[in-house]
């Protein structure tokens, strides 16, 4: 067989967001299964020195670095090495649209993710899809168009992949519930006097997962869970009351499926991020994997508990959200997204992330069918609401 044969075999992936958590991890398994997959493009935000670290190991085809500060840096480096180099977030939408890309991995974080994925998506390129806030922001859209373009989204989250995974081979079968399955975050079993006081440094020590900074804040103040409640609505074609988040501080069960018959199947498995990603990159195929392997021995106890919705106040409003529809998941991601950078940098309390989330909800103009013009209006506005209360 031909070079160019062998390179045809392998599974070409455009990782969006390659210097973050997700899509670092992607690169790891990409390095691990170099039989079976390429990374064929690579992008950034602003962190172009990871890129060409990246860039210079897995020899893409392309990259884009998303602010063209960096864009000089960016080419003179890989400049030897006969890599295109794009800059600018246009770019970043219109680089999925390469013919030799056979995947595109959506982990470029929040609503910046948005528009690369429904262009991805128009170019009939199959999603493996790590951005929950798409579907939360345009959950509707995004499901019509990809069903529109007979294009399948590949659940990278660890608990939609478990799900996903529960339902291989029985897609005909009737879903009566499904468990989202969440740790507690590093904040478990802690009352507002507490949480009124804690700092971002306690905020990032999550106990089971390492993730992104915005995604494991999401973690310690549920938010996170409640926006995979609205994702699982759309990938799944759920109602509200068939969505149920319980406390499972081990992070052994990913996610439960229970069927209309009663029955119910789970995915278990280590916490490690790689395997869901591994997956939707091999679906319907199982490769093997180096991860290291669950032991029930290490594990005699999986415990389970109801989430306290007055301490934690996300999952309720996203639950609110979901049954409103319309345009408010996307106030609620803009607003979050707003108050959690805030937190970070220290302008407001913990508390004060979902009280920043409820007041834009309570200011937000509701519209119950919009448009993608109207959510980038709502997500526009959101967020200078969001950005007056926080200061």
């Amino acid at each position: 067989m031909s070079t160019n044969d062998e390179q045809q075999t392998k599974k070409r992936i455009a990782v969006m967001g390659s210097t973050g958590s997700i899509g670092t991890q992607a690169l790891d398994v990409i390095r691990a299964n170099k039989d079976h997959f390429t990374a064929e493009v690579l992008t950034a935000g602003s962190n172009s020195d990871l890129l060409i670290k990246q860039a210079l190991e897995f020899q893409p085809n392309a990259v884009v670095i998303a602010d063209e500060k960096e864009y000089q840096k960016v080419k003179e480096a890989l400049l030897p090495h006969d890599i295109k180099v794009f800059a600018g977030e246009k770019s970043l939408v219109q680089i999925v649209e390469m013919e030799s890309i056979d995947m595109v991995l959506a982990s470029i974080v929040g609503y910046a993710g948005l528009s690369s994925t429904i262009n991805a998506i128009k170019n009939k390129k199959p999603i493996a899809l790590a951005n929950k806030e798409t579907l939360v922001v345009a959950g509707e859209i995004v499901t019509r168009t990809a069903l529109e373009n007979a294009v399948n989204l590949f659940p990278v989250d660890s608990e939609h992949s478990a799900i996903f995974q529960c339902l291989a081979g029985e897609f005909h079968n009737k879903i009566e519930k499904i468990y989202l399955t969440a740790s507690g975050g590093p904040f478990r079993g802690k009352k507002k006097d507490f949480l009124q006081n804690v700092k971002k440094e306690q905020a990032l020590k999550h106990p089971n997962w390492s993730m992104g900074e915005k995604i494991t804040i999401d973690s310690a103040t549920m938010m996170n869970k409640g926006l995979e409640i609205i994702e699982a609505k759309w990938l799944f074609s759920l109602k509200k009351e068939q969505i149920d988040v319980i406390i499972h501080p081990q992070s052994i069960i990913h996610s439960i499926v229970q069927f209309e018959d009663g029955s119910m199947k789970a995915q278990m498995g280590l916490p490690d991020m790689k395997l869901p990603i591994q997956y939707a990159f091999t679906y319907p195929d199982r490769i093997p994997s180096s991860f290291p392997r669950f032991d029930f021995l290490n594990y005699p106890q999986l415990t389970f508990e109801k989430p306290d919705h007055e301490s934690f106040p996300a999952i309720q409003m996203a639950l609110d959200c979901l049954q409103k529809g319309g345009n408010l998941a996307c106030a609620l991601n803009a607003a979050n997204e707003i108050a959690v950078h805030a937190f970070l940098h220290d302008k407001i309390s913990f508390l004060d992330i979902a009280a920043t989330v409820e007041k834009v909800l309570g200011k937000i103009n509701f519209v119950q069918s919009p448009s993608i013009e109207t959510l980038m209006e709502t997500d526009k506005t959101a967020r200078t609401l969001a950005k007056e209360i926080t200061g």
